[in-house]
C-alpha cells in the first residue's frame, strides 16, 4: 500500500515546526550552550598558552644569559634567535605565525635599542611602553563602545559587530570585559615601570618574565566568566556571492 502524496512530509516536523514545540528550558539551555561556546573562544582569540609562552620565553633566555655572559650583545641575540626559532617551528607546523612573529619583532626592537645604548634594561622598554599604549587603546575603545574585547572575538565567533548593533546584552559584555582587561593588564607598568627606572636589570627581568603569562590568564579567565552568562552571539549573515 502506498502512502498518499506528501505523507512523508507531513510525518516529520519542519525546522519551524520543531523550534516552536522547544520548551523554555529547552531555549535556555540552547542558549547557555551558544554562550558557553562563544565563550571558549577567548584563549583561542588571544593565541593560546602557545602564543604566550612564544612571546614570554625570550625574555627569560635574555635575563638568563645576561646574568650569565654579563654581555648584552650576547644576551639580546639568544633572545632573537629563540624568536626566530619559534616562528621557523610554526612555519614549519604549518601554524599561524602572528603571536610568534609579533614576538620576534618585539624581541627585535628590544634587543636593537639595549645593544645600541648599551643599556641591558632597555631590552624590555619596547614591551613596557606597549603595556601602557595597549591598556590606553583599551580603554578609548570601552569609552567609544567599540570595547577592544568585542573587535577581537567577534570575528571568532562569526557574530562579526551584531553585538553592537543587535545585541545589547553582548556589547555590554565585551566592555565590561575591556575594563577588566584594562585593570588587570595594566598592573604590570605600575610595579616595572619603578624598577625599570633603578636600573636593576636582574629583578626586572625576572618580574617582567614572572608578569608574563599570570595576568594574560587572569584576563582570559575573567573574560571568559563575563561572557558564559552573557546573551549568545547573533550569527553574521553572509553576503550573497
Amino acid at each position: 500500500m502506498t502512502n498518499p502524496p506528501g505523507g512523508d512530509r507531513a510525518a516529520s516536523p519542519t525546522p519551524v515546526q520543531e523550534l516552536v514545540a522547544e520548551t523554555p528550558e529547552e531555549v535556555a539551555a540552547r542558549e547557555a550552550a551558544a554562550s558557553r561556546e562563544a565563550a571558549d573562544s577567548v584563549i583561542k582569540a588571544f593565541g593560546g598558552v602557545r602564543g604566550m609562552i612564544d612571546m614570554t620565553l625570550p625574555g627569560l633566555v635574555f635575563i638568563l644569559t645576561f646574568n650569565i655572559t654579563h654581555r648584552v650583545a650576547d644576551a639580546a641575540w639568544a633572545a632573537l634567535g629563540l624568536s626566530a626559532i619559534f616562528v621557523v617551528l610554526r612555519l614549519l607546523r604549518r601554524e599561524t605565525i602572528q603571536h610568534a612573529f609579533g614576538g620576534v619583532f618585539g624581541v627585535a626592537i628590544g634587543a636593537y635599542i639595549s645593544m645600541k645604548t648599551g643599556k641591558a634594561e632597555n631590552f624590555y622598554l619596547p614591551g613596557l611602553l606597549y603595556n601602557v599604549g595597549y591598556c590606553i587603546v583599551l580603554a578609548v575603545s570601552a569609552l567609544v563602545r567599540w570595547p577592544l574585547i568585542g573587535v577581537t572575538l567577534g570575528p571568532v565567533t562569526g557574530e562579526m559587530f551584531t553585538w553592537r548593533t543587535q545585541n545589547p546584552g553582548r556589547l555590554a559584555a565585551y566592555t565590561k570585559a575591556t575594563w577588566a582587561w584594562v585593570v588587570i593588564m595594566g598592573i604590570k607598568p605600575l610595579i616595572l615601570f619603578p624598577l625599570y627606572f633603578t636600573g636593576n636589570v636582574t629583578l626586572l627581568g625576572w618580574l617582567k618574565v614572572a608578569l608574563g603569562i599570570p595576568p594574560m590568564l587572569l584576563a582570559m579567565y575573567v573574560t571568559w566568566r563575563i561572557l558564559i552568562t552573557a546573551p549568545p552571539p547573533i550569527k553574521a549573515e553572509e553576503e550573497p556571492a
